[in-house]
């Protein structure tokens, strides 16, 4: 939760928040993105890129191996990624929502927007998944 509340206040996220995430290579998706900004409400253009269950964030597409980003959110705390032009009053918006917080994105159209949802859901979807397997295998690994 900590890290979401880091990247939620503008916070550089701590390392720990993706460590081991090779961002800078074959992602599984990647692209630009409009988020608000969490002091200054203004809208931002952000590189997004999404690998191994981590939604990370860059000022500029350069990114390499030396690369900071500027936010990280652990999809698997995730609940619901979905469209919100009604709530925004924005084209092409959509909004990612843990227990406590919702984030709101920008697309550049229809396509990009519907593809980031497809993405993160199953990105979100894939966690979920190596959670529960994760705890079957240490239940299964406690009989006798």
């Amino acid at each position: 939760m900590e890290s979401i509340l880091r990247s939620l206040t503008g916070q550089d996220p701590n390392p720990e928040d993706y460590r081991n995430v090779d961002f800078w290579s074959d992602p599984e998706r990647s692209g630009w993105l409009t988020k608000q900004g969490d002091y200054i409400k203004t809208w931002r253009r952000r590189w997004f890129v999404l690998k191994q269950g981590k939604l990370v964030w860059f000022k500029d597409r350069n990114v390499t191996r030396g690369s900071i980003p500027r936010g990280a959110i652990p999809v698997g705390k995730c609940l619901t990624v979905k469209g919100a032009e009604d709530v925004l009053n924005k084209p092409y918006a959509f909004e990612l929502s843990t227990s406590q917080d919702t984030m709101f994105f920008i697309a550049d159209s229809e396509k990009e927007k519907e593809e980031w949802i497809n993405s993160i859901g199953r990105s979100i979807v894939q966690q979920s998944r190596s959670v529960t397997d994760s705890e079957v295998v240490d239940y299964d690994s406690t009989r006798c």
